[in-house]
């Protein structure tokens, strides 16, 4: 498995930015698909965006427009911008890791390694 350790969450008020971070070990870390999911209290885990290692992105409906996903290949990380923020995007957010090479998975059990996950609260 690969180890994910999210960073960047935390309160903001609706109509406010924030920014996660997720940093990867292993060495193939440029070959992974690596995404965003979020989950509510009481809630499926769902997904939010996704990125190939072409660079090569996929967002939920609910986010498109106002969140972007990128990476770092040197770094090893995986970054989720966040613009607009609405009370509704109030979650835990997972970094995941899904180590064949292909296409973006929308589905929880696509991927193999994840991260802890980090709080995002948006008040309104």
């Amino acid at each position: 498995q690969v180890q994910l350790a999210e960073s960047g969450g935390g309160l903001v008020q609706a109509g406010g930015s924030l920014r996660l971070s997720c940093v990867a070990s292993g060495r193939t870390f440029s070959s992974y698909v690596m995404a965003w999911f979020r989950q509510a209290p009481g809630k499926e885990r769902d997904f939010v965006a996704g990125i190939r290692s072409s660079g090569g992105s996929y967002y939920a409906d609910s986010v498109k427009g106002r969140f972007t996903i990128s990476r770092d290949n040197v770094k090893n990380a995986v970054y989720l911008q966040m613009n607009s923020l609405k009370p509704e995007d109030t979650a835990v957010y997972y970094c995941a890791a899904d180590r064949t090479p292909g296409w973006i998975r929308l589905v929880r059990g696509g991927y193999d390694s994840w991260g802890q996950g980090t709080q995002v609260t948006v008040s309104s």
